[in-house]
């Protein structure tokens, strides 16, 4: 008897986001686009994205920040979560890194993948029921603290 062992492919990629305090305790939430990203259902989500070969997690950070928002880091971004998300459906499994770091209030440009943006502080944001669940899991975590 023959016994085949079947080998499940996963595509891995690796995401970056990062919590973004300004000076008045506040942090800007993006909404993804509906027409590029139908899956959203309308969810808010801090600014995220992946990496690309080669590229170092913090200029992919530095990167997605900037093609995101136009906003810059002012302090050096720290490592507060890091989270697996299976997607067995697509065959991809991500890991996903978050930070803090603290940035300056400036004009926000959205890109062509968001619609919209608001500032909102711990409170606000744990009441904000479309907060993108993985957002919400670092908070209530205790892993983001004033």
């Amino acid at each position: 008897m023959f016994h085949v062992k079947l080998m499940l492919f996963m595509k891995l990629q690796v995401g970056v986001k990062v919590y973004l305090e300004n000076d008045e305790n506040k942090y800007p939430i993006l909404q993804r686009s509906g027409e590029i990203y139908p899956e959203a259902q309308g969810l808010w989500d801090i600014p995220r994205g992946r990496i690309n070969p080669g590229e170092s997690l913090i200029s992919a950070l530095k990167r997605e920040l900037k093609e995101e928002t136009g906003l810059k880091l002012i302090s050096t971004p720290k490592i507060i979560f890091a989270q697996d998300i299976l997607r067995k459906d697509k065959g991809i499994h991500i890991v996903r890194l978050t930070y803090f770091s603290k940035i300056k209030s400036g004009e926000v440009v959205l890109d062509k993948e968001h619609r919209s943006f608001k500032w909102l502080n711990l409170k606000d944001l744990l009441a904000f029921k479309t907060l993108d669940p993985y957002a919400r899991e670092v908070i209530e975590s205790g892993s983001l603290k004033n």
